[in-house]
């Protein structure tokens, strides 16, 4: 082996200083990208859960009606309202003579529950509630009191769905996740079960019944009605009591809704109901508690019992069903036994181990994983609950600011260009004294050339510095060999891009410096029109129009789309309100007296134009945009180095307005930029973007959830707005119309992305991480402006 490559191994063994600190600075990202990511997942769990419990993910809104029956026991269809499984053999069960059971589907309910228990509390009667798991998990301290009171409870599963239309493993979840609701609610599971859309025992039909069979084998007990009240239907107070009167002094299992809908009728029908019904000799009484005083009497009945309703009378529906029809109620076969949804063989179990309640004999104590996962359910929908509306309100007021930022652009850009372009219109007298133009470069072999060929073709006097940074690629002798005339190059060590402005500026001749990049090319007239403000003694610098040279490319025409209406139409609007908040680094011009009061360019963060922008507002300095001062920059040509570029400014943007919020609270200009700029920053630049996926994200949702038309109309509104906002700014730059087509697409994926790199920004802030100045990869392909395709 050579020596010389021994030489270059050793070399690689040792990196540089900034290869080493690149290292620690990506080791230091990883950590907040998977933090970003969770958040994202976490996020997007929660509007799932949401949605879940809504019906609105996974939910099926199917009934069945009008099925045959014939492949139901005829001995089923004529017994009574409790059905059981025995040894595999299905049984019925009826109501005692003069007994009630009352019974309440839907709930539980925070306006109508809490209230239906306290009319029952007063008139000293227990009531069996079949509860939907969605509602549990959303209202479980009514639940506990509901237990705690005496009352039983059944299930009538998690979303409300029709069981004949769904699968053995849906079966299983609904009835599972309701027993984890009831488990995490009131420390209980239970073996009552009410399927939806169910009524009496003879409604049973041929698609329901293997359901009712494999529920049965799970040791469910199903529970259906003898009367319905038909509350549900609103038909008067009086007609409800007559409805859920049983006939001739039978027993009845009898229907009544606490939610679902408007329950005041129910309400007031229900205390006259007891009090009717206690007069005429009834007692009330749980499920449990008919069952047992059934058995205690050797009551139980099949086929023609004394409890038989008639085959096919008096179907009923579940609260906010649609009226009319027989309702054929059940589920698809059902499948094993789920280890949480399985009931308790027996009820001997009495939750907290105290003596079993004969009327609350179906539950047992929940212990064990079904507790804890219970629990753990009730604060996931607590926190989906509270998490989702709250998001939905504020993401409302967001897009409200939103479109109010774009009224108020569009009103001032064009009253900006209308001041602008008046003939009369003038800065003052015209300056024509030469100026310093300072090129900062550290390795722009690629663009050197061009650039400093634009600034030879300038109509107005200057002088050029080129400020070499430690170049390795031969940025420094390409500019010596151009031989163009009023070039001098200045070579330091590489300390960054401030440093190289800050040694450009103490070199300069003249008053007034004009700052660019190494990779931009400006126009003949570009220093003309960008030094002619300076006329006004007020103003301290000058920002000027940047144009994406490179904008050929999808990449490419995306930024285009983003300078010209997000940059330039925004510096309008900051140039009216004097609150200008960043000078472009690519074109701008400054007061050389006034860079040097404030310090010069501050290495303090990664946005030194940001930087300095603001402190020459706090030191008293006005900030103007000048639109007819153009330069084309290579923008970023790699989503890699986009996003690069973009963290970077981000990130500098953020260190830059904590650097200067004593502003705030600041008089004279610094307190204008502080109590205008700043909030305007803060929230259109930061806030807004950290949110805005989450309108995203909420708009996925709704098109796949929801209303797919309403949220593709309500997507296609606001793109709309922007198009129109697009459109206008690109008139007012001049631009032509034909990159536009590209803005659907910017708005799917490069909006996306930016969202992404603030979000990445804003996390690294909170965390305090610190970032390094990053070089991009350059390649030259911006000439002069008559070469820019446009």
């Amino acid at each position: 082996m050579t020596r010389n490559s021994s030489a270059r191994r050793r070399r690689r063994a040792a990196p540089s200083r900034f290869e080493r600190a690149g290292r620690r600075a990506a080791a230091l990202q990883r950590p907040r990208v998977v933090l970003a990511l969770v958040l994202v997942l976490g996020l997007v769990s929660v509007m799932l859960l949401d949605g879940y419990l809504r019906a609105e993910v996974l939910g099926d809104h199917r009934v069945r009606t009008d099925a045959a029956y014939d492949k139901v026991p005829q001995r089923i269809l004529d017994g009574g309202p409790i059905l059981t499984s025995t040894d595999g053999s299905m049984r019925t069960q009826s109501v005692p003579k003069k007994t009630i059971v009352l019974t309440f589907d839907d709930g539980p309910d925070a306006t109508y529950t809490e209230k239906v228990l306290k009319i029952l509390a007063d008139n000293d009667v227990h009531g069996t509630f079949f509860l939907v798991g969605s509602m549990i998990a959303r209202h479980p301290g009514i639940v506990k009191d509901m237990v705690g009171q005496g009352n039983e409870v059944g299930l009538h599963t998690f979303t409300h769905v029709d069981l004949s239309y769904q699968s053995d493993a849906r079966v299983k979840r609904e009835l599972t996740q309701t027993q984890l609701a009831l488990a995490g609610a009131a420390g209980i599971t239970t073996k009552l079960v009410r399927a939806p859309y169910s009524s009496e025992a003879s409604a049973i039909d041929n698609y329901s019944w293997p359901v009712y069979k494999k529920l049965g084998a799970m040791g469910y007990t199903s529970v259906f009605v003898d009367t319905d009240s038909d509350d549900w239907k609103k038909p008067g107070v009086s007609k409800i009591v007559q409805w859920a009167t049983p006939k001739k002094n039978k027993g009845a299992s009898v229907l009544f809704h606490d939610a679902g809908g408007n329950r005041d009728q129910t309400l007031k029908a229900l205390p006259k109901y007891i009090k009717k019904m206690k007069a005429k000799g009834y007692t009330f009484t749980t499920v449990s508690g008919a069952m047992a005083k059934s058995s205690a009497r050797g009551g139980s009945a099949q086929n023609g019992s004394a409890q038989d309703s008639g085959a096919q009378a008096g179907r009923t529906q579940d609260a906010g069903t649609q009226p009319g029809g027989a309702q054929r109620s059940g589920q698809v076969p059902g499948g094993a036994a789920a280890p949480q949804g399985t009931p308790p063989s027996s009820g001997t179990n009495a939750p907290g181990g105290g003596a079993q309640n004969v009327d609350q004999a179906a539950h047992s104590e929940a212990t064990g994983t079904t507790l804890y996962e219970g629990k753990a359910l009730i604060v996931a929908v607590a926190i989906a609950e509270w998490t989702v509306p709250t998001l939905a309100v504020f993401l409302a007021v967001v897009g409200v600011a939103v479109m109010a930022r774009f009224a108020m652009m569009l009103v001032l850009a064009r009253r900006h260009y209308r001041q602008r372009n008046k003939r009369r219109f003038s800065w003052g007298p015209p300056v024509t004294g030469p100026v310093s133009v300072i090129v900062p470069a550290y390795n722009e072999k690629e663009c050197i050339a061009n650039t400093l060929n634009s600034l030879a073709q300038s109509t107005h006097p200057i002088e050029i510095i080129v400020v070499d940074d430690g170049s390795t690629d031969g940025t420094k002798e390409i500019a010596e060999s151009l031989g163009l005339p009023n070039v001098r190059v200045i070579r330091q060590e590489n300390a960054g891009k401030p440093a190289a402005l800050n040694n450009g500026v103490r070199n300069a001749s003249y008053d007034i410096v004009v700052m660019m990049d190494g990779d931009t090319v400006f126009e003949p007239d570009t220093v003309r029109q960008l030094v002619q403000p300076f006329a006004a003694s007020e103003i301290g610098a000058v920002a000027g129009n940047a144009k994406v040279g490179n904008r050929n490319t999808v990449i490419g025409a995306w930024q285009h789309i983003e300078y010209v209406m997000g940059f330039n139409l925004d510096r309008r609007m900051y140039d009216l309100l004097r609150c200008m908040p960043t000078i472009p680094g690519a074109i701008g011009a400054f007061r050389r007296q006034a860079v040097l009061e404030v310090g010069g360019m501050s290495e303090d963060t990664l946005a030194e134009d940001t930087d300095i922008t603001v402190a020459m507002h706090r030191a008293g300095w006005r900030v103007v945009y000048q639109e007819h001062a153009r330069a084309w920059t290579e923008a970023p040509a790699s989503l890699k180095q986009l996003w690069s570029q973009r963290y970077r400014w981000s990130y500098g943007t953020m260190q830059a307005l904590w650097k200067h919020r004593k502003s705030l609270v600041d008089k004279g200009p610094s307190g204008r930029f502080g109590r205008v700029g700043m909030p305007l920053v803060v929230l259109f630049q930061i806030v807004t973007p950290v949110f805005a996926p989450l309108i995203d994200l909420f708009t996925v949702y709704s098109m796949i959830f929801v209303d797919f038309k309403a949220s593709l109309l309500a997507w296609l509104a606001v793109l709309g707005i922007q198009l129109v906002c697009a459109a206008y700014a690109f008139r007012l730059d001049g631009e032509r119309y034909r990159y536009l087509w590209m803005l659907p697409l910017q708005q799917i994926a490069y909006r996306q992305m930016m969202y992404l790199v603030l979000i990445h920004s804003s996390i690294t802030a909170l965390t305090g991480g610190r970032l390094r100045w990053q070089k991009l990869k350059r390649t030259g392909e911006v000439g002069t402006p008559t070469g820019v395709g446009r």
